[in-house]
């Protein structure tokens, strides 16, 4: 009978095992963009010792999940993720998702995860409570929404800009009402809350602009796996893909999301892919429209180049660049950033 026992992957030798079987399932992608963020794994071992199936947790997220010698009941890929479902329950941990090839969507179904998106190369499921319609509900809504017009902008805001200002300005123009969802992954230069934070100040003037968290389900591509793909164009293709069915088919129905605002990007080869593959995805159910980016002194605006300046400690430049409120929170808080990038906080990307 097989044994689950857990894994170091610190261990030279249990990592190459573990490798050696992943790579068997065409599993290959074992950089530290991956690895770093796992909080736990466990092994599968038959009664001969050995290694035949494995499966991760990074935080709330299931990675890494395959076995071989599967048999036509599904057993040992059922008891590598209870054991997993087990393990988050013992962290207090109640909800949790996965990212999988989109032939293996259908046993996660079987384990009662719920399907949020799938494309032809992977799938995105949930499983327990407060799930996507839980999220959905808890949204600030309108009167009569379903007979306004209604705008998203989906946004990391690291920091707000006055280029976002102006993205969102826009969209208050041209609608009765826009979401501007924040995205909660951090990985940023400014967390969650103080991104949070600086989009409402910077929108506050827009009556019918409500800022909401992105939660779980605005996919960002830190948390998207790149282990079951073959390149990186395919991993932006493929977590654009999810993202937008996710949005096409859960978010924007309940919302009654018919546009969704984007900026123009003549830098970012990542973002401008990402911008083209969203609108080829989202359309014609959802009119993806592109704002031409703002310029200042003939210099385009971007969050990029506010956090180098914020590395120079050049304050008169970024004034330049982001509205008041920004502009306050970076001088009262410079040295703290500034000792944020010092310890390796990243600064390139979005």
């Amino acid at each position: 009978m097989d044994k689950v026992v857990d894994l170091f992957l610190s261990d030279a030798a249990t990592r190459q095992k573990w490798e050696n079987l992943l790579s068997s399932l065409d599993l290959h992608n074992f950089s530290a963009r991956e690895i770093d963020q796992i909080d736990h794994t466990i092994g599968l071992v038959d009664e001969d010792c050995n290694l035949v199936g494995t499966g991760s947790v990074a935080g709330n997220v299931l990675k890494y999940v395959g076995v071989i010698n599967e048999d036509t009941q599904g057993a040992r890929f059922n008891k590598v993720v209870t054991n997993l479902m087990q393990y988050l329950a013992g962290q207090k941990i109640y909800h949790s998702f996965v990212f999988t090839k989109a032939k293996y969507a259908t046993s996660f179904e079987h384990l009662h995860f719920n399907l949020l998106a799938k494309t032809d190369e992977a799938a995105f499921l949930e499983n327990g409570m407060p799930d996507i319609n839980d999220f959905l509900s808890d949204l600030p809504k309108v009167e009569d929404q379903a007979d306004k017009k209604i705008a998203a902008i989906v946004m990391n805001a690291n920091p707000f800009t006055l280029g976002h200002q102006h993205l969102v300005k826009m969209a208050s123009e041209e609608n009765d009402l826009v979401y501007v969802f924040v995205v909660v992954n951090d990985v940023s230069l400014f967390n969650f809350n103080e991104r949070m934070k600086l989009v409402k100040e910077g929108t506050k003037q827009f009556a019918n602009v409500k800022v909401v968290s992105g939660g779980d389900y605005m996919v960002s591509p830190a948390t998207f796996p790149a282990y079951f793909l073959k390149s990186p164009d395919e991993l932006i293709k493929v977590q654009t893909s999810v993202d937008a069915a996710v949005f096409k088919n859960k978010i924007a129905p309940a919302l009654n999301i018919a546009r969704r605002y984007i900026g123009q990007e003549p830098i970012s080869r990542t973002t401008h892919f990402y911008n083209i593959s969203l609108a080829h995805e989202l359309g014609p159910d959802i009119e993806v429209i592109t704002v031409k980016r703002l310029e200042k002194a003939g210099q385009i605006v971007t969050a990029t180049q506010v956090r180098q300046w914020i590395k120079d400690g050049d304050l008169t430049k970024i004034n330049k660049f982001v509205p008041e409120s920004t502009y306050g929170f970076i001088k009262q808080n410079m040295s703290e950033l500034q000792s944020r990038i010092e310890k390796g906080m990243n600064i390139d990307g979005n």
